[in-house]
C-alpha cells in the first residue's frame, strides 16, 4: 500500500485539458438556441432522448450537455423521463429491431406537434451496422427524422448546432 502512495505522489496529477473550443461559441449557440426556444415555445424544450441500439457514445457526449461546463438547462433545454411530456425526440444508435417497437411507440406517444433528431453517425445513416437481420439501420427507416446530426459521436457543440438547427429548420407551432 505505502508503494502505490508513494508512486502516487511521484506521478502526481493527471487530466484531461479543457475542451479546446471558445467559450464565446457556446454562449452565442446558447443564445440564439434560448432565443428561438422563446420564439417558439415560450417556455422551455423538452427533449426525451431515446437509445434505439447504440455503442452508448453518443449518450456520453448528450450528458456533458448537463455537466457544469456546458449546462444546456441555462439555455431552456431539458431532458424529461417521458414522450408525453416532450416537444422532440433525440434518437441515438441503429435501431435494433428489439427497439423497433418501443421507438415506434415512443414516437406516436409524443405529442404534436413534434419533432426528431437523429444523433450520431449510427442514427443518421445506419453506420458500420447498416440493415441486417439484428438492425434495421437509419432511424429514419422507421420514423420520419427532421434533422440529422453526424459524427462518431457528435461534440456537445454539434449538438447544440443541431438542436438549433431543428428549430430554426422546422416550423413548430406553440
Amino acid at each position: 500500500m505505502l508503494r502505490i502512495l508513494e508512486q502516487s505522489l511521484r506521478i502526481g496529477v493527471i487530466t484531461e485539458s479543457p475542451p479546446n473550443h471558445d467559450d464565446a461559441e457556446l454562449t452565442r449557440l446558447g443564445i440564439e438556441l434560448r432565443r428561438v426556444i422563446d420564439v417558439r415555445f415560450g417556455r422551455s424544450l423538452a427533449i426525451r432522448q431515446v437509445d434505439a441500439g447504440s455503442c452508448n457514445g453518443c449518450e456520453l457526449e448528450i450528458h456533458a450537455l448537463n455537466n457544469s461546463y456546458y449546462d444546456v438547462e441555462r439555455f431552456g433545454v431539458h431532458f424529461v423521463a417521458s414522450p408525453r411530456h416532450a416537444d422532440a425526440l433525440l434518437v441515438t444508435g441503429p435501431v435494433s429491431r428489439h427497439m423497433e417497437t418501443a421507438l415506434r411507440r415512443t414516437w406516436r406517444a409524443t405529442p404534436s406537434p413534434k419533432f426528431v433528431i437523429a444523433a450520431g453517425e449510427c442514427a443518421c445513416t445506419g453506420g458500420e451496422f447498416g440493415v441486417s437481420y439484428a438492425s434495421r439501420g437509419a432511424i429514419e427507416n422507421v420514423i420520419p427524422v427532421d434533422v440529422k446530426i453526424p459524427g462518431c459521436p457528435p461534440a456537445p457543440l454539434d449538438l447544440l448546432r443541431g438542436l438549433l438547427a431543428a428549430l430554426t429548420t422546422r416550423i413548430v407551432a406553440p
